[in-house]
């Protein structure tokens, strides 16, 4: 049985995705016509945030939020559930902001939750799910890295690092944003875990990610190395628990 989902905000982080961001705020408002945007921009040099001021007034759902400078995209996304959680929305949508992510495939994301998902990733590497335009070395780093996460902390995901997901905001008020510190990819392994580790039901829907053809992807070895040392500190703190559930203690 679906439950009303209630007020569904999208969240877009943006750093210099000027020339990205009229269309990729087009799609979302063809594909949930309802929704809110919020575009949380780290004072892009390139004037997105002016862009964002344009598009937010001639839509009276497209609101923007002005960060100081690029702090992160962690930081990014919980500077945007924490506006959206003080305004009442139910649910959070992450999404990039260079069209990766298709924002014609939300509905079916949405209909997962409304189903009794707590956290739903899109996922690239679930059956049904794939890449268009990637080089072979970035799949085989993708699929390494969540191979390297599934093997450290136990978790029954298969695509923990994907950036494209909803959230009840129940989920967010539950797992807890105030000492969550992770940044880049990691961010989105950091509040899986959360969300696993309090007992919430995660479920992972197949999407086709498209590589971006306009901007400068933010992967970077610094975030590489992030995601590295954080997932295993957070791994071998995790040890003991999860020997103690396989002993049955």
């Amino acid at each position: 049985m679906e439950q009303t989902l209630g007020k569904v905000l999208v969240v877009v982080p943006t750093y210099n995705e000027r020339d990205n961001l009229p269309m990729i705020t087009e799609r979302i408002r063809k594909a949930l016509p309802a929704a809110h945007l919020l575009v949380a921009d780290d004072n892009s040099p390139d004037g997105t945030g002016k862009v964002a001021d344009e598009l937010a007034a001639a839509d009276e759902r497209l609101h923007v939020l002005h960060r100081p400078g690029k702090r992160g995209l962690g930081a990014a996304y919980i500077d945007g559930f924490r506006w959206g959680l003080a305004e009442g929305f139910d649910v959070f949508v992450e999404i990039d902001a260079d069209g990766s992510h298709q924002p014609e495939e939300l509905p079916k994301l949405l209909k997962a939750l409304a189903r009794g998902a707590d956290l739903v990733i899109g996922s690239r590497w679930v059956p049904g799910g794939r890449v268009v335009n990637w080089p072979a070395s970035r799949q085989f780093l993708s699929r390494g890295a969540n191979l390297f996460t599934r093997f450290m902390l136990g978790l029954p995901v298969r695509d923990a690092t994907a950036g494209f997901r909803v959230y009840r905001a129940a989920t967010l008020e539950k797992v807890g944003l105030a000492d969550v510190e992770s940044q880049g990819y990691c961010f989105q392994v950091d509040l899986t875990l959360r969300t696993a580790r309090h007992g919430l039901r995660v479920v992972e829907v197949p999407i086709t990610f498209v590589e971006r053809t306009a901007g400068i992807s933010k992967m970077s070895g610094k975030v590489m190395a992030e995601s590295l040392w954080r997932i295993t500190l957070w791994g071998l703190m995790g040890l003991p628990r999860r020997l103690r559930r396989k002993a049955g203690w």
